[in-house]
């Protein structure tokens, strides 16, 4: 349950600090060598997209959605980092900034969100693996960690191929 206290708005600027630290706690140095990075590097994340949360004036966890291209599919997403201060985990406020993250990305058209991470935590979101071979990241993956959430009915079945990070460009119309 979200605590009352727990605010999630925008990521500003003057985060840039707060957050770097803040990942550097949680995942350590290693981070920048995982795949999921590597598809990120060198293209901002959908500023609109960009999450903080925070207890009072404390910046305590962050949400970021890069857009990516998926073979043709050019509408997804790829979620992360998802970072909670160490000293927080477990509370809920990560649960909450990827509720927060998933209904403004489907609000902003997107059609598929994907990530690397721990089928046990992102499947009560509803996230899904993605068959074995389906998509290519550049860098190893473990397939089991290899996740996918429908914004749209049908846009996994349309990701085929490898996944390219693209600057975003603006949102979708409407559906």
């Amino acid at each position: 349950m979200q605590p009352s206290s727990l605010q999630i708005e925008l990521e500003s600027p003057s985060d840039a600090h707060a957050l770097s630290q803040l990942s550097a706690d949680a995942f350590g140095p290693g981070r920048f060598a995982r795949s999921a990075y590597r598809v990120r590097e060198g293209v901002p994340p959908v500023a609109e997209l960009c999450l903080t949360a925070r207890l009072g004036n404390r910046l305590i966890g962050s949400i970021r959605f890069t857009a990516v291209s998926i073979g043709d599919e050019p509408h997804a997403l790829l979620l992360g980092p998802l970072v909670v201060d160490p000293a927080e985990t477990g509370k809920g406020y990560g649960k909450a900034l990827v509720a927060d993250g998933l209904a403004r990305a489907e609000k902003a058209g997107f059609s598929l969100v994907l990530l690397v991470g721990d089928m046990p935590y992102y499947g009560r979101f509803g996230f899904a693996p993605v068959p074995s071979g389906q998509m290519k990241l550049p860098g190893p993956v473990d397939s089991a960690r290899l996740l996918a959430y429908e914004l749209e009915p049908g846009a996994l079945e349309r990701a085929n191929g490898p996944v390219k990070a693209v600057a975003f460009s603006g949102p979708r119309a409407t559906r």
